[in-house]
C-alpha cells in the first residue's frame, strides 16, 4: 500500500503553494491539513522541531522541510512529469535560478512590511532582481526549462505572483509589462498553464487578506 502524503500549510502562502503546484503537476492525492500560525499544532511542532514553519510534508512518517527541498524530493521521488531537465547543464542552470529566487525573493516580504525610506530601499531591491531576471534568466524560452512548467518556474512563479499582490497592497508599481515583457509573457504563461491556472488563488481575496495584515501590523507596531 502506497504511502500517504500529507502537507501541512496554511494559505495563501507562496511557499505551500509550491508545494501544491508540485503535486497537481505530478497528479499525486494529498492530504492538506491547514496550520493556524498563531496557534502552531503538536503535528507542526512534532514534524519541524527546528523551524517550527510551514510547510511541512509528509510521506508516510518521513517529514520534508523547506518549500523547495519539498519540490526536488517530490521530483526524484515521483519521476512522472519530470520538474529538472535531463541534462546535467540545463539541470545545473534551473537549480542557480531556484536559488536566487530563494535568495532574493525576499525583497518582496521585506517590501510588504516596510514603510517610508525603508519601502523605498526594497522596493529597489525588488526591481533589481526582477532586471536580473529579465536580462539574464529566460532567453527565448516559453518557461525557464523549455516548453513546460518546471522547478525554476515554480520558485519564481511564486515570487512574481504575489509581487503584483504586494505592489497594489503597499501602493507602488514596479513589474511594468514594457520594462520587463520577457518575464510579463512568461508569467502570464505561467499563469495559464492548466495545472497552475486551477491552482492560484484568488488575487481580489489576496489584496483583502495582505491589506488586512499590513494594517493588523502598522496598528501593533
Amino acid at each position: 500500500m502506497a504511502e500517504r502524503v500529507k502537507l501541512l500549510g496554511a494559505l495563501p502562502s507562496p511557499f505551500v503553494y509550491r508545494v501544491i503546484w508540485a503535486l497537481k503537476l505530478k497528479a499525486i492525492p494529498y492530504e492538506f491539513i491547514e496550520e493556524d500560525l498563531s496557534n502552531k499544532s503538536p503535528l507542526l511542532l512534532k514534524y519541524n522541531p527546528v523551524h517550527k514553519k510551514i510547510p511541512v510534508f509528509l510521506h508516510g512518517d518521513k517529514p520534508v522541510c523547506e518549500s523547495m527541498i519539498i519540490v526536488e524530493y517530490i521530483d526524484e521521488m515521483w519521476p512522472q512529469n519530470p520538474l529538472l531537465p535531463n541534462d546535467p547543464y540545463e539541470r545545473a542552470l534551473a537549480r542557480f535560478w531556484v536559488k536566487f529566487a530563494e535568495d532574493k525573493g525576499s525583497s518582496v516580504w521585506r517590501m510588504f512590511r516596510a514603510k517610508g525610506e525603508e519601502l523605498g530601499k526594497t522596493m529597489k531591491e525588488t526591481l533589481e532582481m526582477l532586471q536580473n531576471v529579465e536580462e539574464h534568466g529566460l532567453g527565448e524560452k516559453k518557461f525557464f526549462g523549455g516548453d513546460s512548467v518546471g522547478m525554476a518556474d515554480i520558485a519564481i512563479g511564486s515570487v512574481v505572483y504575489w509581487l503584483e499582490v504586494i505592489e497594489e497592497v503597499v501602493g507602488g508599481v514596479i513589474f511594468e509589462a514594457h520594462k520587463f515583457p520577457r518575464l510579463h509573457a512568461w508569467i502570464q504563461n505561467f499563469k495559464q498553464a492548466p495545472v497552475i491556472k486551477e491552482n492560484l488563488p484568488d488575487r481580489d481575496w489576496m489584496v483583502t487578506f495582505f491589506k488586512r495584515r499590513r494594517e493588523a501590523m502598522a496598528a501593533s507596531a
